[in-house]
């Protein structure tokens, strides 16, 4: 039987035709294998038997399943939350929507917070992470993914726990906003890829459509949202919305129609990615 450290090589080199990260990948299924962390992995388990699980969770991965569905979890803003093919997969980019929060609400916490779209519950927990007097709503149209975001909730005690509350909400249907309130901050990251997008097998074969696509131009979700934000927000409230690196004018063109003002925050790769809205001050 070989060892981890040969299991690995094998691994990768199988990965490599599926994946751009194929050792991390390999690794981080070796780990969840033997129940450790990647670092216990490296420093004490090299030189281990492989573990007779490890060679199904290739193959899956193989078959271009996300790890972070074939492990369970994911970390996002210094966060491991659970995932399941109910919920996008978060990604570091959304990780700017919450470094937008951080930085424009410095000095002014705010009270409420409200997820549009909550899927696994990423941005609300870590928003309450950042702010330990908010309470938090996230709202979904999905059954399954609410109860996503409520486990990650409670697993996080500290960072949310009680002070987030789920509901669901399709923002699709009349009068979805009766009985929501106003907030002080609103994040979404709602769908925002083109009908027709080619995407890679792993997401489009894996990852919830309905949290996916939105339209032939991807901005039908924006159309419904953006110019309700208005009837959201407290008169100092702030919006942040994640958008697709080419949807920044037409997005911002959408709050500016219903009076609100516009500022765009990049990601680290230098690409529009949020937009955040607020009322205009007079």
């Amino acid at each position: 039987m070989a060892d981890v450290a040969a299991a690995l090589r094998a691994a990768t080199e199988r990965l490599s035709a599926t994946s751009d990260t194929a050792r991390l990948d390999a690794e981080v299924l070796m780990a969840h294998a033997l129940d450790a962390t990647r670092s216990q992995l490296l420093l004490h388990h090299m030189r281990d038997p492989e573990p007779a699980d490890f060679a199904r969770l290739v193959a899956r991965r193989e078959a271009h399943e996300p790890v972070a569905y074939i492990v369970g979890s994911t970390d996002f803003y210094g966060l491991e939350l659970a995932v399941s093919p109910a919920v996008l997969i978060p990604r570091g980019d959304s990780e700017t929507v919450i470094e937008a929060a951080r930085t424009a609400l410095e000095g002014r916490p705010p009270k409420r917070i409200l997820d549009l779209g909550t899927g696994s519950g990423a941005l609300l927990i870590a928003a309450l992470s950042l702010f330990p007097e908010a309470r938090g709503l996230g709202i979904d149209r999905s059954g399954e993914a609410l109860a996503v975001a409520a486990a990650n909730a409670a697993r996080h005690p500290q960072a949310a726990g009680t002070r987030a509350a789920f509901r669901p909400v399709d923002w699709t249907q009349d009068n979805w906003r009766a009985d929501l309130g106003r907030f002080d901050l609103v994040l979404a990251n709602p769908p925002y890829v083109e009908d027709d997008a080619e995407l890679d097998t792993s997401v489009h074969a894996f990852e919830p459509a309905g949290a996916l696509f939105s339209g032939p131009d991807g901005l039908d979700d924006y159309r419904i949202l953006v110019p309700q934000l208005p009837d959201l927000l407290t008169p100092g409230g702030l919006a942040l919305v994640e958008i697709g690196y080419t949807q920044a004018e037409a997005v911002m063109a959408l709050g500016e129609a219903v009076n609100l003002s516009t500022r765009l925050y990049r990601d680290l790769a230098n690409r529009p990615r949020v937009v955040a809205f607020s009322h205009v001050v007079h």
